[in-house]
């Protein structure tokens, strides 16, 4: 491919050499790099592109694009110089893989919590709706039926277009996206068409990346200033900054909510550790497996955007019943003595409450709850004290331990936890940092019928110390316990 193709669309602002140069490969990381590549200098937390210029050259390099050109340049080697390499990147992968965004409808989904299920419950959907269907998820990413490994909730740009390329040649009609703050604002989706976009909701969390909760908040609202006109924008209305992000958008602006007026409407109608009886608009009854007013939400978006999508009402209302949750979100198992399990996902203060609240509306009189959480090193640490401090109000009797302590020490993050105790509470609250023995005195602690909450890492299989990722799953530590 020339490299002025992969230029199309790329406000170019000086270039130095030969635009009709042939390209082999495209790429970000200078290890990468081999005869006839492209390599862009993109600008990052932790390094710098443009310092490895001279070992991409070395290396076989063909072309650069950078913020800044270099003082000196190789002959045979192409230099281009655009504002923004990290948004150029997104446009040249698109342009590299053949825009495979267009090629099909993808469908991007954003907020604080939620993202994940509303991603892999609309992949669901449309597999029962008879389509080949493609997602990219925090948990997998999914080729039709062919899963692989997720690395991150959004992956680099070169990563994105190459799976929505196979995805493509797989036959696949939609993708569905989760699209974090982190991506959008490190234009990590540039350069892709979306069809449609989904706000579920916005809380605190990832300050210690934005800095400030507004441009948290300007983070995502971009994603929906950048759709065009052909799309949809669907946003929770009853989130108080739902209606923020429709503001300025070119989409076709629809909304979902279950308290306040909106295009697509439901009611709670029954609410039990089995399942749901949902109400979505003036549609007949609807028994699902899913739990709690949060997936309520999701499976409401989930519907609306089946409805933008041009699908079958009836359809899409039968196959709701027969979607199963994602992995590690209010995922229930139960012990031999009826004590009942769940691990989700919940490491937001907001997330939390929400399952804390669902499990108090679902338990009966006289089952305890019992919730076991953590909190992520290298993290925005405000956090911490909420998240013990919800735990003790929703909960009867709470152990703090570790999550993925990363690089910091797990008392440490635990102290930080526990500055969120109340002395009045402080009766209740036993702090384990070695997070199985603190699974394990949950256990022990449980009484018949009561609930077990692992909180934090949900469908995670590993716990992250000091830089390393060793095996630890809490489904499977749970079910060993209860089996025992």
């Amino acid at each position: 491919m020339k490299l002025r193709d992969l230029l199309h669309a790329i406000p170019v602002l000086d270039i130095w050499g030969n635009a009709d140069t042939e390209i082999s490969s495209l790429t970000f990381d200078s290890r990468d790099v081999k005869e006839g590549s492209l390599f862009v200098a993109v600008r990052g937390e932790r390094a710098d592109g443009h310092d490895f210029i001279p070992e991409v050259v070395e290396r076989g390099g063909r072309a650069v694009l950078v913020n800044e050109m270099p003082e000196t340049k190789r002959e045979g080697v192409t230099y281009v110089c655009v504002h923004d390499t990290a948004y150029a990147l997104g446009v040249a992968a698109s342009n590299y893989y053949g825009n495979p965004s267009r090629e099909l409808k993808l469908v991007g989904i954003t907020g604080t919590n939620g993202k994940t299920t509303t991603a892999t419950l609309l992949y669901q959907l449309f597999e029962k709706l008879g389509y080949s269907v493609g997602l990219i998820s925090t948990i997998e990413n999914r080729i039709s039926k062919e899963a692989f490994p997720a690395k991150y909730t959004t992956p680099d740009p070169i990563s994105t277009n190459k799976l929505l390329s196979e995805m493509i040649e797989a036959g696949c009609d939609y993708c569905f996206m989760e699209v974090s703050s982190h991506a959008i604002a490190q234009q990590r989706i540039a350069g892709l068409h979306f069809a449609g976009g989904v706000f579920t909701n916005i809380t605190h969390d990832h300050l210690d990346f934005h800095e400030t909760f507004d441009k948290y908040i300007q983070a995502k609202k971009s994603f929906f200033d950048n759709l065009d006109r052909h799309a949809f924008a669907l946003s929770n209305v009853d989130d108080k900054n739902g209606r923020v992000m429709l503001q300025n958008t070119f989409a076709h602006s629809k909304t979902y909510a279950l308290k306040s007026m909106a295009d697509f409407r439901l009611k709670v109608v029954e609410s039990h550790f089995e399942g749901t009886l949902l109400k979505i608009d003036n549609s007949e009854e609807v028994w699902v497996r899913l739990v709690g007013t949060f997936n309520a939400y999701n499976l409401l978006a989930v519907y609306g955007v089946a409805i933008l999508l041009e699908q079958e009402t009836l359809k899409v209302l039968t196959a709701l019943s027969d979607l199963q949750p994602a992995e590690g979100r209010f995922e229930i198992t139960t012990s031999k003595r009826g004590v009942i399990g769940i691990v989700d996902y919940a490491h937001t203060p907001d997330a939390l409450k929400n399952v804390l609240k669902t499990i108090r509306g679902l338990k009966k009189i006289g089952q305890k709850v019992i919730t076991v959480i953590g909190c992520g090193g290298d993290r925005d640490v405000s956090k911490r004290p909420e998240m013990a401090e919800t735990s003790c109000r929703y909960s009867d009797s709470v152990i703090l331990t570790s999550d993925n302590p990363r690089t910091e020490d797990p008392g440490k993050i635990i102290l930080d936890m526990e500055k969120g105790v109340s002395e009045d509470v402080k009766r209740k609250v036993f702090s384990i940092t070695d997070r199985e023995e603190a699974i394990k005195a949950a256990c022990h602690i449980a009484q018949e019928n009561d609930v077990i909450l692992i909180a934090g890492k949900g469908h995670e299989t590993y716990q992250e110390i000091d830089g390393k990722r060793f095996p630890f799953d809490d489904m499977e530590i749970l079910n060993k316990q209860f089996n025992s």
